[in-house]
């Protein structure tokens, strides 16, 4: 069974910074690409980040741009994001999502996901 788990949410003063991790196991093939989505209160889970193996390359979502980075250690299967000069409205849950195959950088092109953390930050 494929289990994904984050790491690293917390409460962070405005224009702080958290790291977030997160850790795949139970996994029998390789991962196409891992990431992160967020949901804030009542709004729709979007996407924030990700990182495809292999080829490296690294998505963002324009709010994030030059404040979040992503990376990854394929072999450990496990993503991080890193987050600066954090913004009030970056409050959310952050999910860590897997894709296992060639897939778009949406909720439906993810097959795997984890439990969320939660990152609050205050102005």
């Amino acid at each position: 069974q494929v289990q994904l788990v984050e790491s690293g949410g917390g409460l962070v003063q405005a224009g702080g910074s958290l790291r977030l991790s997160c850790a795949a196991s139970g996994l029998a093939f390789t991962l196409y690409r891992m990431g992160w989505f967020r949901q804030a209160p009542g709004k729709e889970r979007e996407f924030v980040a990700s990182i495809t193996w292999g080829s490296g390359r690294t998505n963002y979502a324009d709010p994030v741009k030059g404040r979040f980075t992503v990376s990854g250690d394929n072999a450990k299967k496990s993503v991080y994001l890193q987050m600066n000069s954090l913004k009030p409205e970056d409050t959310a849950v952050y999910y860590c999502a897997a894709a296992a195959r060639i897939s778009t950088l949406t909720i439906a092109g993810f097959d795997y996901w984890g439990q969320g953390t939660l990152v609050t930050v205050s102005s």
